[in-house]
C-alpha cells in the first residue's frame, strides 16, 4: 500500500526553488476524482472532502518543516500543510515544532557575529534567539532519526512563516490549507513567547500574505485560540488535545484549556472544547493509545471513537486525529468516520485513498 512509485517520481521531479515560500491554504478542498476503483472494494460514500493533513511538510518524506518538504506535499496533491510556529526575541515568526533549538535535528555553523555570547545556539529557546541567530544554525545536517525515507535537505536553514506562505503563493495552490499551529506552551509559558504577542505576530503575518482564507489556527493552548478569535472573529479554530491536557478529575481547570475545567464537561473533550472556544471548527486529538500504536496491537485503543465523532458532527465540528502513519490504522479511522487525518507519510494516506475509490486532493506544479 506504500506508495514507492510516487515518492519515486517527486524524488526526480529536484525541489523548487528556495527563493519563495508559501501561505495558507483554503481549507475546503476541490478534490480530483480518482480513476475506476476496483470491483469489491470499500469506497468512502460521499466523502469527497476528506483532509489529507501533511505532518510538518510530511517528515516521512522531507526535512521536517523545510520549504522543500511544503512543496513537495503541494506536487504530491496534500489538503493541507499543518505547520507550527514560534516567535523569535525580535518577533519573527518561524516554522518550527521546537521551542528549543533541537540538537537532534539542528547544530551550530558560527556566531551571528565574533564574540557573541549567547553563542552555542543550539539548546537555547526560539524566544531568546534573534532571526539572525537562527538562520545560521544548519538543521538539515542529518536525517532525522526513525524516518530512513526522509529525504534529507542539506544545509536547510529554518524558514519564517511568511516564506510558507509566499511558497503556496507560488504554486497558486488556491485548493490547499495551511493548519498553522501556535505553539504556545501553556504548561510553561516561560519558554515560549508570551500568549498576546506571539498570537498577534502570527496574525499578522497571515493576514498580510492576502491568503487568509486558507488558513484554520490549531493550538493546545485553548487560550490562544481564544486570543487569536478575538483577533479574527471568523476565522476558523481547531482544538488539538492529547487528552492528558484536559487533566480530568483534576481539582481547578488545566491551563491549556483557557479557563474552562473540563471537569464541569464531565471530561468530555468535544463538550468541553466547544464550551471553550469560540470559532471552533474542528477537533484534533491523538489518534489512539499508545501514542505510536496500531490497530490490531494488543491494548491498542483509539481516541476518536464512533461517539466522539458524532457528538462533534451535531455539533458542526470535523474531527481530524494526529498524527497517524500506519495505512491499516488510518484505514481503520476513516471507517470510524473522521473527517481527515494529520500524518508524516501523506504519500501513503494518498496511496490508501486511491485504493478505497476517494476522490484526491488536486497536485500542484510551480508556476
Amino acid at each position: 500500500m506504500h506508495v514507492r512509485l510516487v515518492v519515486t517520481t517527486l524524488a526526480l521531479a529536484g525541489t523548487v526553488a528556495v527563493g519563495a515560500t508559501g501561505s495558507p491554504v483554503a481549507a475546503a478542498t476541490e478534490a480530483t476524482s480518482t480513476s475506476g476503483a476496483v470491483a469489491g472494494q470499500r469506497i468512502l460514500p460521499q466523502k469527497t472532502q476528506f483532509d489529507l493533513q501533511t505532518h510538518r511538510g510530511g517528515i516521512g518524506m522531507t526535512t521536517e518543516e523545510s520549504l522543500e518538504g511544503f512543496a513537495k506535499a503541494m506536487r504530491l496533491g496534500v489538503t493541507t500543510l499543518e505547520l507550527d510556529t514560534q516567535v523569535t526575541k525580535d518577533e519573527k515568526v518561524v516554522v518550527t515544532h521546537d521551542r528549543q533549538v533541537n540538537a537532534q535535528k539542528c547544530r551550530d555553523t558560527a556566531p551571528v557575529a565574533a564574540g557573541d555570547p549567547t553563542y552555542p545556539y543550539v539548546g537555547k529557546y526560539i524566544k531568546d534567539l534573534t532571526l539572525a541567530q537562527i538562520k545560521t544554525v544548519d538543521c538539515g545536517y542529518q536525517q532525522l532519526p526513525g524516518f530512513p525515507e526522509q529525504e534529507q535537505v542539506v544545509g536547510f536553514r529554518m524558514a519564517e512563516l511568511k516564506d510558507v506562505l509566499d511558497l503556496v503563493k507560488a504554486y497558486d495552490a488556491k485548493q490547499v490549507s495551511l493548519n498553522i499551529e501556535t505553539k504556545v506552551e501553556a504548561g510553561a509559558p516561560e519558554q515560549t513567547a508570551p500568549r498576546t504577542l506571539f498570537v498577534r505576530r502570527v496574525f499578522e503575518e497571515i493576514r498580510g500574505s492576502g491568503i487568509e482564507d486558507q488558513v484554520t489556527i490549531q493550538s493546545f493552548d485553548w487560550g490562544a485560540l481564544n486570543e487569536m478569535h478575538r483577533l479574527a472573529p471568523t476565522w476558523p479554530l481547531v482544538a488539538l488535545t492529547n487528552y492528558d491536557f484536559l487533566q480530568v478529575g483534576k481539582p481547578g481547570a488545566s491551563p491549556w484549556l483557557g479557563g474552562v475545567d473540563s471537569d464541569d464537561f464531565g471530561g468530555d473533550f468535544v463538550a468541553t472544547a466547544a464550551a471553550a472556544v469560540p470559532g471552533l471548527t474542528a477537533l484534533s486529538p491523538n489518534y489512539g493509545f499508545p501514542q505510536n500504536g496500531k490497530v490490531g496491537d494488543t491494548g491498542f485503543r483509539f481516541y476518536p471513537d464512533p461517539a466522539m465523532v458524532a457528538a462533534a458532527h451535531a455539533r458542526g465540528l470535523k474531527v481530524i486525529p494526529w498524527t497517524c502513519d500506519d495505512p491499516a490504522t488510518v484505514d481503520a479511522l476513516i471507517d470510524i468516520g473522521v473527517d481527515g487525518v494529520i500524518t508524516n507519510y501523506p504519500n501513503r494516506v494518498r496511496q490508501l485513498m486511491v485504493d478505497r475509490g476517494m476522490r484526491l486532493p488536486k497536485a500542484y506544479t510551480p508556476r
